[in-house]
């Protein structure tokens, strides 16, 4: 995979799809990869994405470039985006845009890409010439509103199609090199991700977090807690004290944690990107849902276990709990997931 650079050599349509800006959101994006690769052999498919989900999208066999958009969130970034445009002006017949934004759609426009295609919305109707509506009871996931950006019209109408599961590979040789490096032992190795960058109405307690991690190393597994540099201080109130328990958040790459994951046994995640990045590896997932829906972003994998207590309040899609107590997550008790987890054989 290359940088954005340099006319493509092979035949085929060259795809441009403008990538979302989450680390779930991004995995999730790769059904519709494998959609327009099966679709459209011999296709070419380049992803605008920001830095850093390169890592990601590094380990996508469908995707053959990635075109770097360097811009902060929420930034507008106008001077960026036409260099980018400019870089890939005459290099593809479509575009996808899968953000609903309107500037995540300029790219596209100032790139000249004859074709493109994105929801309605934000007034982008000179930006796109291929407005779709967005009916959200038929499109009822974000996965299916990505890949029906990538069949015709009527097709994705019915919201009846195929929904390829994301699948990321594994560098087994930076595997070996991070166990060592972080000092992980050779115990069967349990995944935890209390973080969720959406907000605490996601998050279960840590409390209950540290109950479990402290009953699976009596059962003889190693407990490796990952995030990134937010979740440090989380990670420390987790693991403080306790053996065979690793603070791991803000020590890895995202690359690495791809890597550890694909190692665990199970994971035990509120509803985050790492944990599609988990159910993309093949790890038993042990999701936990609060303020987020299981209907809306579920973990695309069978090998996972749902944790959803279904309050008369839940789902809310509030970043913080309206109602001051985050019952539907303070009530799924640590003896419910472990009893999950140990019903799972190793």
């Amino acid at each position: 995979m290359g940088e954005a650079a340099g006319a493509p050599g092979g035949e085929g349509e060259r795809i441009l799809v403008v990538g979302p800006s989450w680390v779930g959101d991004m995995v999730m994006a790769q059904s519709l990869f494998k959609t327009l690769k099966a679709r459209h052999p011999g296709c070419r498919i380049g992803v605008v994405a920001p830095g850093w989900s390169r890592p990601i999208l590094e380990r996508m066999d469908e995707v053959d470039e990635v075109a770097g958009l360097e811009v902060g969130h929420g930034e507008f970034g106008l001077a960026t985006r036409r260099q980018l445009a400019a870089s890939l002006r005459g290099r593809f017949d479509r575009a996808i845009v899968l953000p609903r934004s309107w500037k995540a759609a300029l790219v596209p426009f100032l790139a000249r890409i004859p074709r493109r295609t994105g929801f309605t919305g934000e007034q982008r109707y000179g930006l796109l010439n291929d407005r779709r509506p967005l009916d959200k009871a038929t499109l009822d996931q974000t996965v299916k509103r990505f890949v029906a950006l990538g069949l015709p019209r009527e097709e994705a109408e019915g919201g009846d199609f195929v929904l390829p599961r994301p699948s990321l590979r594994l560098d087994i040789d930076n595997l070996v090199e991070q166990r060592l490096a972080l000092g992980l032992s050779s115990r069967p190795a349990i995944g935890m991700m209390p973080g969720a960058e959406y907000g605490p109405a996601k998050q279960w307690p840590l409390a209950h977090f540290r109950e479990l991690a402290r009953a699976l190393v009596v059962e003889g597994f190693e407990v490796r807690v990952l995030g990134g540099p937010k979740d440090v201080e989380a990670g420390e109130t987790i693991a403080d004290g306790l053996p065979h328990t690793h603070n791991l958040c803000g020590r890895t790459r995202l690359a690495d944690a791809v890597d550890l994951l694909g190692d665990c046994r199970q994971v035990v995640t509120n509803d985050s990107g790492l944990m599609h990045v988990a159910a993309a590896v093949g790890t038993r997932v042990q999701a936990l849902y609060g303020s987020s829906s299981p209907a809306y972003t579920p973990p695309l994998t069978d090998n996972a276990e749902i944790h959803y207590l279904a309050l008369d309040c839940s789902p809310c899609f509030q970043r913080t709990c309206p109602l001051g107590h985050t019952d539907c997550l303070k009530r799924l008790t640590p003896e419910r997931v472990l009893k999950a987890v140990l019903a799972t054989p190793l």
